[in-house]
């Protein structure tokens, strides 16, 4: 194990490792004196401290700003490749998703719809879901109202297929 000293100059290499400003001084702040992003920042050092093999990150944006966003996924990104380690995001963000995954499986209902490299999941999805899925962004969105997944299900599998 290590002593009181060596536990804190580790904590402090995590905090730099991670991009935490004046990490000696953070040390010492609680969560609520840290912003979204920081805590998030902590969270990471956290999860890599035990050099895992395999760094599983669950909606590692939700609620961060884009500019935010971008630095953590960019962090975890060089993490993995730093270390050489595996890693799982599990989002709803399909942004995260196309910037950052190699290959993906969606989910609905905790049963797999698809699998695919990320470039053939978007150019040409294969199950209702994803279609649907996909059809629900913001920037396919045709006419005044922007369709629910459930909206894009029904159309799309009208003989009650489903996804």
């Amino acid at each position: 194990g290590m002593d009181k000293a060596q536990r804190r100059a580790r904590a402090i290499e995590l905090f730099k490792q991670v991009g935490i400003p004046d990490p000696a001084d953070r040390l010492n702040s609680f969560p609520h004196q840290m912003s979204g992003g920081q805590c998030q920042r902590v969270m990471i050092a956290m999860a890599i401290a035990c050099n895992p093999k395999l760094l599983i990150a669950d909606e590692p944006t939700t609620a961060l700003d884009v500019t935010i966003q971008k630095q953590i996924l960019d962090l975890l990104v060089s993490l993995q490749a730093k270390y050489g380690m595996g890693l799982i995001m599990i989002t709803h963000n399909m942004g995260v998703v196309a910037e950052t995954a190699d290959r993906v499986i969606v989910q609905y209902k905790g049963r797999k719809m698809e699998e695919a490299d990320v470039l053939s999941l978007f150019e040409s999805p294969k199950s209702n879901y994803t279609r649907a899925l996909l059809s629900a962004l913001p920037e396919n969105a045709v006419g005044d109202r922007l369709p629910t997944v459930t909206d894009m299900l029904f159309e799309a599998a009208p003989s009650g297929a489903g996804a």
